[in-house]
């Protein structure tokens, strides 16, 4: 099976290190939306890497404004998702970078109407 890549498909650890993981925990997290957005993780490119150490995933994410009012919801969702998708305990890592247009996984998806 082929995996179907974006323009900007991160590549997180996981691809290198357990490939059989990296589609379950995506399908997952693309249950997980930004309800003011209303675009999911995945597609918005907030998961900035996914890795396995000693039996426990870990996941680099950061939200799209540092004060992202549904953030907390959303981190614990994102914790939920990749426990489902990897079948293991997951720890989350919030990262410092300031989150921008071009770390979206498909750019063109920009058609939501918010920017136009």
């Amino acid at each position: 099976m082929t995996e179907e890549k974006t323009p900007n498909q991160i590549k997180w650890t996981i691809h290198d290190t357990h490939p059989d993981m990296v589609e379950p925990l995506r399908a997952r997290l693309s249950e997980v939306v930004d309800p003011e957005i209303g675009m999911n993780i995945i597609q918005l490119g907030l998961v900035r890497d996914a890795e396995i150490e000693n039996g426990v995933g870990r996941l680099k994410m950061i939200l799209t404004t540092p004060f992202c009012p549904y953030g907390p919801a959303m981190i614990e969702m994102t914790k939920a998702k990749a426990v489902e998708g990897l079948n293991m305990p997951v720890t989350i890592e919030m990262g410092m970078e300031m989150w921008d247009f071009s770390m979206m996984e498909d750019p063109s998806a920009l058609d939501w109407g918010m920017y136009a």
